[in-house]
């Protein structure tokens, strides 16, 4: 019996695969380089030039490229979310404000819309709270270094990293099973004989979510709020003391006022984060069990039931309700720039 000579299928579909990953890499490569390439040649131009073209071409030089990475990147899709917004689910007709008219009287997205507000008051208040009282305490301890490294850390991790930490974490099996989730194992040592299925929880379920956001943006709260504490003049603090304010007082009336700027900026910048939450609510629950936030619904409908109009409004809503705290955030740090 003969065998005929040849490679095995899987060997041809590993070089093949191989080949494909040369070629995109090649491409990559190349779009990069040529890319470098053109900036170069432009800077060089722009070097060489004198007289009144001088300044215009050295600014269209410095502001041309981050200004059509602008426009591709931001403004084209902008206008084209919004145009979509404007159609059916196909984009084959025109349906004006219907899809925003769903997105606000369908129950099971006003119940999205519920949910996504209590995740922009709750996570943000807690991050930012937890973040100063850390900053406090952390600021009169030895080696504050090392404990600001370890609280700042979480920061360096993903959310879906971090989403799948706390998945471990939220384990739950029977009681009559070795547990492999901390929060179970910890409810049992306390007593709780049958702890609930902690993701199938409402509304505790929810609230777990935000705790993944919350570990990982209290310590960019707390670092930013320490260096503003460091930053109050020893002239007020002593001052303060000498009149009596020590303590909770001392903090309330004369720490508290005097970082404000700061504080508002953290909480509007974790708000931001906190409404643009999507790697948590898709890695543990995929936005079941009532835990469904406004981007991964956005998602949902996009790519997933494949609803373009649809997904394309609440990309909308989601941008004007970025919008205002984005605006907020700018004139708030002009504010601060101006005092000093």
């Amino acid at each position: 019996m003969s065998v005929l000579a040849g490679p095995r299928p899987s060997a041809a579909l590993a070089d093949g695969s191989w080949g494909d990953a040369a070629v995109k890499f090649g491409n990559s490569f190349g779009a990069i380089a040529g890319f470098l390439g053109i900036l170069l040649l432009v800077f060089l131009v722009a070097g060489r030039a004198s007289g009144r073209i001088a300044r215009p071409l050295a600014v269209a030089v410095f502001l041309g490229p981050a200004v059509v990475l602008l426009l591709v990147g931001l403004v084209a899709p902008l206008v084209r979310t919004v145009y979509l917004s404007l159609y059916n689910d196909d984009s084959s007709r025109f349906v004006g404000g219907e899809n925003f008219g769903w997105a606000f009287t369908t129950d099971s997205v006003q119940k999205v819309l519920v949910t996504t507000l209590l995740w922009l008051v709750v996570a943000p208040l807690a991050a930012t709270g937890l973040g100063l009282v850390l900053a406090l305490l952390v600021d009169r301890m030895r080696g504050q270094a090392v404990y600001k490294s370890l609280i700042f850390m979480p920061m360096a991790i993903s959310l879906v990293g971090a989403s799948i930490i706390f998945k471990f974490v939220y384990e739950s099996r029977d009681a009559s099973q070795q547990q492999i989730g901390l929060l179970s194992q910890v409810a049992i040592a306390l007593g709780w004989e049958h702890p609930p299925n902690w993701m199938l929880s409402q509304p505790l379920n929810t609230f777990l979510l935000m705790a993944v956001m919350v570990w990982v943006q209290t310590g960019f709260a707390m670092v930013v709020l320490s260096a503003a504490i460091k930053a109050i003049p020893d002239e007020v603090t002593e001052a303060a003391r000498l009149d009596g304010a020590g303590g909770v007082r001392l903090f309330w009336y004369v720490t508290v006022p005097m970082i404000r700027t700061t504080v508002v900026v953290v909480l509007t910048t974790v708000m931001i984060t906190t409404l643009k939450a999507f790697d948590i609510v898709r890695t543990m629950t995929g936005g079941n069990f009532g835990t469904q936030v406004l981007a991964n619904e956005m998602y949902s409908q996009s790519f997933v039931q494949f609803n373009t109009g649809r997904g394309s409004a609440l990309a909308v809503i989601l941008f004007l309700a970025v919008l205002p705290l984005v605006a907020y955030n700018i004139v708030q740090l002009r504010k601060e720039r101006g005092v000093r």
